[in-house]
């Protein structure tokens, strides 16, 4: 995040992917980044906890949870590093969650390079 020449925050989403080639052979460990941009609404409190799990053929391969405080209003972001124990390429599901509400799914595919 930066703040621009006119004093606007920006965001840069270069190197944003959504599919990894890999050359190392299965099976292996991937530790993927997910950043999970977060706003807060005006009448909330601020305070929640954000759950990611990976899922991976039905099973949950990974999970984080954290405590998030977010001015109301704003919004906020949130870097997610999760270790993921892949037998094959496929693809694999990131189910991003605030508080009990339903989740966000993110798909992210594995290639063999």
């Amino acid at each position: 995040m930066f703040e621009n020449e006119n004093g606007l925050t920006r965001l840069n989403l270069s190197g944003v992917q959504f599919t990894i080639a890999v050359s190392e052979p299965f099976p292996l460990t991937l530790a993927p980044h997910l950043v999970v941009l977060i706003h807060s609404d005006q009448e909330s409190n601020g305070a929640g906890v954000l759950e990611v799990t990976y899922h991976c053929e039905e099973n949950e391969i990974a999970r984080n949870v954290q405590p998030l405080q977010i001015e109301p209003g704003l919004f906020a972001y949130r870097l997610i590093r999760a270790e993921l124990e892949l037998v094959n390429p496929g693809k694999v599901f990131a189910h991003c969650r605030l508080n009990q509400d339903d989740p966000m799914i993110v798909p992210l595919t594995i290639k063999a390079a």
